[in-house]
């Protein structure tokens, strides 16, 4: 398998004091030419309002207005998808775990799961799964865990840690506002012994999993650039996500096309 490569592109992002960030976060990985992608469709059927491609390495965020469904496609397969959610009008109110875990008295992600903030309201419900179970307890990679855990020579690594900063910038968001997150289509095992694992996936090009908005979330990613364990089958792939508005009629769009397999792989700034 190759290994893949980067593009370095710096970019600034206006902060709320007026000023500029600059990012050095690579995007547009060149992934392994063996590599089957399946871009799929929604899982649920409506107006198509959204369809994005979120290049290897690369972030993403968009509010998902209440009632619309986000259908996330594990495009190259056993691609770790990080994803922090928000209330997109009081951005305070965010994603927690704990509450999340709590309130449903299970370890793992799975449909009909109702992922919650920490004041315990709703955020989104997993509505449609195509693996037996999402991770919400791994964390997210960064320099500094990645120096940790594998040694000072990958201290130049970027992690989905810096791809949330590099897109919380452009959100008026910051350091403070990183907190613990899901992992879409990451397998992170619980042991018999309490211990966890980052093993190889269980997913496979095309598969999905959809979630609804129960308020208006700001919904940010990072398509996971991790190449020190199998998370993402040290191969990044591209996303693809689509949003979806149930209440409206369902037209000819990227929902109608025929799911691509391709052998090769495409430059990420095609069109999807």
């Amino acid at each position: 398998m190759a290994t893949a490569q980067t593009e370095n592109m710096v970019t600034t992002c206006p902060t709320t004091s007026g000023g500029t960030i600059a990012s050095t976060v690579p995007v547009g990985a060149l992934y392994a030419e063996s590599s089957t992608l399946d871009w799929g469709a929604s899982l649920v059927e409506g107006t198509v309002v959204l369809d994005d491609e979120v290049a290897p390495n690369g972030p993403w965020s968009a509010v998902v207005k209440e009632g619309h469904v986000l259908t996330i496609v594990d495009v190259g397969g056993n691609q770790s998808a990080d994803c922090l959610l928000y209330n997109a009008h009081e951005p305070e109110e965010r994603y927690s775990v704990p509450d999340t875990l709590a309130w449903q008295g299970n370890a793992y992600v799975r449909t009909g799961t109702v992922l919650r903030s920490g004041e315990g309201r709703p955020l989104m419900t997993v509505v449609a799964n195509e693996i037996d179970r999402q991770d919400t307890i791994g964390g997210a990679c960064g320099k500094e865990s990645n120096t940790l855990r594998y040694g000072h020579h990958v201290m130049f690594h970027h992690g989905c840690r810096e791809n949330f900063l590099a897109e919380a910038c452009r959100r008026g968001l910051g350091v403070r506002d990183i907190v613990s997150n899901l992992n879409w289509f990451m397998n992170v095992p619980v042991e018999a012994d309490g211990a966890l694992g980052i093993v190889d996936g269980m997913s496979a090009p095309g598969r999905r999993v959809a979630v609804r908005a129960e308020m208006d979330v700001l919904v940010m990613v990072s398509n996971c650039p991790q190449m020190n364990n199998p998370c993402n089958d040290f191969n990044p792939t591209p996303l693809r996500m689509i949003v979806v508005d149930p209440a409206g009629a369902a037209r000819p769009g990227p929902t109608a096309r025929s799911p691509r397999s391709e052998q090769t792989p495409r430059t990420p700034g095609d069109a999807a």
